[in-house]
């Protein structure tokens, strides 16, 4: 693959990048706050496919001419056997130029389809990713308390629900339903890339929705003391005491990041 061509891939991963990264798609690759380096790594790529051009445009054409001809490898000999050496060497270039441009498909698939966050197949095959935290900040006062799925798994797991006894909480996850047909309501966590992700899960007792796999709901509900172990890694999976099971959209960020 010659320069000109190099550049054009070049140009065309940096454009991806930047188009993901200026909308909602990178959240399905990368947490929130890659943002910023998601854009500049797609600007850096884009200067490097102009600036590659430009030089290939102001090189005195003797050069490129030489550049032309190194492309082709030493099977490019222009020896008296007939052309036969000569063919060889300009098919095999031209063999290896349009196999490098399967390089942009992956490309194109990333510009035109955008993959579905991970869900429910993925939750109930992996082990949950609950970890004691370093410690509980403060909760805000005021009823129901809005937290994230793994903000309540960890008081409910390792503080013992002690900064949630007498409060309403609302968790938003997804429906995950275990071999026993139990519900479990989950949310997957990047510590950087979807690659990573793993679930953290509540286990749901008293007003249980009858919520499909991957349905999104609001759980608005109390602390329950009940614990169980995750059937995977033998992770600890709390629970909490549902009073109201609202179904919501999917939220336009799907993941968590670890509190």
């Amino acid at each position: 693959m010659n320069r000109q061509a190099q550049a054009v891939v070049l140009f065309l991963v940096g454009g991806a990048v930047l188009r993901a990264g200026s909308t909602d798609l990178y959240l399905r690759y990368v947490k929130a706050g890659l943002r910023p380096l998601l854009l500049a790594a797609g600007a850096v790529l884009i200067v490097a496919a102009v600036a590659t051009v430009w030089y290939e445009i102001r090189r005195p054409r003797g050069e490129q001419h030489d550049a032309h001809e190194d492309s082709h490898g030493p099977d490019h000999d222009h020896g008296p056997d007939h052309g036969h050496g000569h063919n060889h060497g300009h098919g095999h270039a031209h063999r290896e130029s349009w196999i490098s441009w399967l390089l942009v498909l992956p490309l194109f698939a990333l510009i035109l389809v955008a993959p579905p966050a991970l869900g429910s197949y993925s939750a109930v095959r992996t082990g949950t990713a609950l970890q004691a935290p370093w410690g509980f900040p403060t909760l805000p006062s005021g009823d129901p308390l809005k937290l994230s799925v793994d903000d309540y798994a960890g008081r409910a797991a390792f503080d013992h629900g002690r900064s949630l006894k007498g409060r309403k909480v609302t968790i938003t996850g997804f429906i995950a339903l275990d071999r026993s047909g139990a519900p479990y309501l989950t949310r997957m966590i990047l510590s950087c890339c979807a690659a990573d992700a793993q679930p953290i899960k509540v286990g749901l007792t008293g007003r249980t929705p009858p919520g499909q796999p991957d349905t999104w709901l609001e759980i608005t509900g109390t602390y329950s003391g009940r614990r169980t172990k995750d059937p995977v890694n033998n992770g600890v999976i709390p629970f909490i005491d549902v009073s109201r099971a609202t179904p919501v959209p999917a939220p336009r960020d799907q993941y968590e990041s670890p509190e």
